[in-house]
Order: C-alpha cells, then structure tokens, then sequence
C-alpha cells in the first residue's frame, strides 16, 4: 500500500509539471481535490494543479522536477495578458475570486491590481476577466494569489519570475530555473472559513509537499543538484501565517535579491521570511556528494523538511542534522546594490503613525482605533464616481488620502499583545526600510527597498517611506491572512484627483461589479 501511494503522489509531481502556459494565457480557476500532506480535500486551484500551472514564457518545465506550485516566468517589459475564468462551484468556499500580482507596482494600471473592493470587484463564478498589464523595469521574484478574503488560503498561489536580461549577478551562478524556485505555505485540511483562531496550521509544505501529525509518511520533497556548480535559488513565502526559519544544513546562503530589488552579497546561513517576502541567495554545491536536510521551521506549528540531494548520492534520507544556525540574517545587514534615491534620505513630507491594536475578546485588529472592512463599492470606483476626500470615502476612517509626488514616512507601532510578527505589504509600492522591527537604530544612508516588511510583536516600531508617484487606491496591510479578515487594514487613496487620467478603466471592469451584486451573497462564521 505504501508504495502504491509513493507512486500516486508521484504521478501526481509529473501531472502538475505537465501543464504549462505563457504570460499570454487563460488561468481557469476550479475547484479539485489535492492531497498535498496526504490528506485529501477540496481546494481552489488555477489550471487544475496546486497551487497552479507553470507559465514559461522561455523555456517549458520538466516534468521531474517534484515541485507542486506555479512558476509564472516572463522576460523584463514583457506584457502580461492573463485571461482568468472562474468556474468554482463548491460553495464551503467563496465561490468569487480575483488575482493580485504581489510586488508589482501597476503603474497606471491600478484597476489591474486583483484586490477585492479596493481595485475591483470579484470575479463571478462562469465569468472571466483579463488582466493586462505591464512590469515595466521591475524585475526579480514575486507571486500572485487570490486577494478575496481567505481565498489563496485554500491554494491559489503561485511564484511570479521576472528574469533580467542584465543581472549584475549573472557571472556568480550557473542556474536559475524552474527547478530552483522553493515555495513555503502553512496548508489546512479543512475549507478557509472553517479555520478558527488561533488559526493553526495542519502542516507546513516546502514546495507544496508536508506532512500533519497522525498522517502518511508522505514522501519529502527533492531538491536535485550536481555537484560543484552555482545555484541561484528563489526562496518564496506565500504562507497565510506562520513566518519560517530557512536553512540548508551543511551550506551558505547569499543574498543578493530581496522582494524584487538587488542588494550587495549578504552571506547568511538561515533566512527568517514572513508571508508574502521573498529573497534570491546563490548556494555553492560544493559540499560532499550527499543527501542533506532543507529546514523550514515555523514560528507555529510542526517543523517542515525537504532533501537537497546531489547527483550521485543514494535516494534515501539524509543521515545527520544540523540545526544551529550561527550566522542568522538580521535586516538591518541587508543594503541595496544601487544608491537609494537622496530624496527618500531625507526630510519626509508627510509622516503617518500607524498604531496597530487588537481585541482579544472579539478576535479582531484595529489601525488606529479603526477595524477595515470590505466596502460595498471598491475605492476606484469611489473615486472615479467622484469621491476625493477620506470623508467622502468608504470604509470610513480607513481610507487616508496621500498628495502626489510626496516623501511618505509611515511608522508601524506594535501595541498587539499576540506572539505573531506582523507583516507588512504596501500595494503599488515598494520602500525603503529606514528602521527595522525589533532595532533602535535608523539607516538614512543605505536601508533596503522591498514591499513586504515586519512591523515585529508587542513594543515594536518599525518605519518605512516611499514617494507618491502612482495614482490609485492601493492597500496597506497585514499579510498574515487572517487578520485582514479580522480589520488589520488601511487603504491609502493616492492623489484621487488624477486617478481618472492616470489610470483608465475598460468596460470589461466596468461589468464586474454589477456582475457580482446580482449575486446571492455567500457569509461564513466570523472566526
């Protein structure tokens, strides 16, 4: 029986690997059972896989390698023109979705920023929607996932590869494909709405692959490599909660891209990662031929391993285990490869004070004093109905208008008493980290740019800015999904009055929201 299963699971592998589309394609998006911890359920999947097909725009995957998840790759200024279908039916899940592009900035293309009532509305189930736009010179690692309530929770997710035609690293590494992209996600065996505080996971998957305590001995997921050669791997963290500490046993890390923005080369030998970062680090096989543990061990919940295995080593699992973690990243070492822009260095124009707060009793988070909920009618459309002032615009006391072309300091206080570090995304921006969770110091010389930033636990400051130069609503929010849900949320309307010229909406958006008014509406208990 064992071995039937082993061979299930890989068929499995090969059939996931099999699908693949462009970054011109159709994504249907479907309900279908996956068992990625040996347990079986229904999940939302794109293209039939989980968590989607592999689109390449340069090269078609192998179907050996044993990743399950989707590895979207384009080239640099490529259009993306990604025509999604919903054709969900299995109404213990929201049976709506929409697709966010995470860290891509969509300049002049805000409607095509996939979240829920801030930039659209759902997708209704037997309609599609094309999304279309352009990475203009953003390069690097990034991911989409659904961005309706708990949605990607239940698995539409997937890595989003952007490759440089001119990455200053490329003499460093000798590979850089499909095969050396690393997923982590905290995976629940039942349906997102029947996941109740505290919200814990029932295993952790390292490339869509775990195990859950009283469950198979799935077999562990395998990282193939030769010997003596450059890996450039893309480590992801498209988890719903949990952050992870990553390492390899037996080898070096370095960093030398963080959430989409290149920095100077960063030897570590583990990486702390919350949901939503990402970071490229080359790996140097020159260790001897063998079998050795890759680690993601979860602030909660159970432990995760995979096997990076060189070429020639037996297919067993590896003898020892190294845990020790010496040489541990500390975001404050990261520095980016090219000068920050001297006007982010200097005096901000307009300085926000986010004071991020909890009820214990009620299970929901506040941003100063003020809980988000979804409003009725997505901000874009607000405006462009000619709402311009945060009076004006729905949800009240959660919607701030930003000017154009400013220096924004927002500075993140953690008054939360829970153990979860809280993470960060910004929405049509990325920024420079100018104080780092957990550090007193403040770097106005040379802090790293990302999109995805700790604002740590309880007594925490963490302060970030960025320049207002994308018109359009964009959301501001903590990336532990849960707590979206539960209120910890801002939407910055961005110079609302050239959002009409900047950014031009069809009629295809146009339908969705009549679309999906003319619903039934779905409501799940509150967790």
């Amino acid at each position: 029986m064992f071995q039937l299963y082993v061979f299930l699971f890989f068929l499995a592998s090969l059939q996931s690997h099999a699908v693949t589309i462009g970054p011109v394609s159709d994504l249907v998006v479907a309900n279908c059972d996956v068992s990625p911890d040996g347990f079986t359920r229904s999940a939302v999947l794109a293209g039939g896989t989980n968590p989607g097909p592999t689109i390449v725009a340069q090269k078609v995957a192998s179907a050996l390698h044993a990743q399950l998840f989707v590895d979207l790759m384009c080239i640099k200024g490529d259009t993306f023109k990604i025509n999604v279908t919903n054709q969900l039916s299995n109404e213990s899940m929201l049976t709506s979705t929409s697709i966010h592009w995470h860290g891509l900035a969509q300049q002049h293309s805000n409607q095509m920023d996939g979240t829920a009532f801030v930039t659209q509305c759902p997708i209704a189930p037997g309609h599609s929607f094309l999304y279309e736009f352009n990475a203009g010179n953003q390069v690097g690692t990034y991911w989409y996932h659904s961005h309706y309530g708990d949605q990607y929770c239940d698995g539409l997710r997937g890595p989003l590869i952007i490759y440089d035609p001119h990455d200053p690293y490329r003499s460093l590494y000798d590979i850089d494909d499909e095969s050396t992209i690393i997923t982590l996600t905290d995976w629940y065996n039942v349906p997102s709405p029947q996941v109740h505080e505290p919200a814990l996971p029932d295993s952790v998957l390292i490339n869509n692959v775990g195990r859950y305590d009283g469950g198979p001995d799935v077999p562990f997921a395998v990282i193939d490599v030769q010997p003596r050669k450059r890996y450039r791997f893309r480590l992801l963290s498209m988890a719903c909660k949990p952050n992870y500490i990553f390492s390899i046993d037996g080898h070096n890390l370095t960093i030398i891209e963080v959430d989409g923005h290149y920095v100077k080369p960063l030897i570590v030998d583990s990486i702390q990662i919350y949901t939503g970062q990402r970071y490229s680090f080359i790996l140097e096989t020159d260790q001897t031929v063998d079998n050795y543990w890759v680690h993601a061990n979860p602030d909660l919940g159970t432990n995760a391993t995979a096997i990076l295995r060189y070429a020639g080593s037996p297919n067993a699992d590896p003898k020892n285990r190294t845990t020790l973690n010496s040489v541990a990243l500390n975001e404050t070492n990261l520095h980016p490869l090219s000068p920050v822009s001297s006007r982010l260095l200097g005096e901000p124009d307009v300085k926000l004070d986010l004071v991020l707060g909890s009820n214990k009793t009620t299970f929901t988070f506040s941003i100063n004093g003020v809980q988000y909920t979804p409003p009725s009618v997505p901000v874009l459309l607000q405006i462009l109905s000619g709402a311009m002032t945060a009076a004006d615009l729905a949800p009240n006391g959660t919607v701030y208008v930003l000017p154009r072309n400013k220096v924004i300091e927002i500075t993140f206080n953690t008054n939360i008493s829970s153990g979860d570090p809280h993470p960060f995304h910004l929405h049509g921006h990325s920024f420079i980290v100018v104080r780092s969770a957990g550090s007193s110091g403040y770097n106005y010389v040379d802090p790293v740019t990302r999109d995805t930033v700790s604002a740590g636990n309880l007594g925490n400051y963490a302060t970030i800015r960025f320049i207002t130069d994308n018109p359009g609503p964009w959301f501001l929010h903590c990336h532990i999904n849960w707590h979206i849900s539960e209120g910890l949320a801002i939407v910055f309307a961005e110079a609302p009055e050239d959002v009409a010229a900047s950014q031009p909406v069809n009629d295809a958006w146009k339908q969705l929201c009549p679309i999906f008014n003319s619903l039934p509406q779905q409501s799940f208990t509150s967790r």
